[in-house]
């Protein structure tokens, strides 16, 4: 199982087009293969950070979710909204906590 936290900021001015364009990416990527979780949340304390939370069977499916035609249009069309690039984050459950 591979978990990702994938953070964006977002300029305020272009927060209607990267919440609309998001949609679009969620749907598609709800979709593939592998794919058990895929939603967007939006950080309480600042309306223009968004946290996609992931979570994929496996790492080949995730690799595979990288390469989608989709994902290459999202990066492309989201590029001018982004303050700043997205921070992805992978991880996988910690074993050792659960000791």
């Amino acid at each position: 199982m591979i978990y990702v936290v994938a953070t964006t900021e977002v300029k305020p001015e272009h927060r209607d087009a990267f919440i609309k364009g998001v949609k679009d990416c969620i749907a598609t990527t709800q979709k593939e293969d592998g794919c058990i979780y895929y939603d967007s949340h939006v950080s309480v304390n600042n309306p223009n950070l968004f946290v996609i939370v992931e979570r994929w069977e496996s790492r080949e499916a995730l690799d595979a979710h990288g390469r989608a035609p989709h994902m290459k249009t999202w990066r492309e069309l989201s590029a001018p909204y982004k303050a700043s690039p997205t921070v992805i984050e992978i991880i996988t459950p910690a074993d050792v906590i659960k000791r």
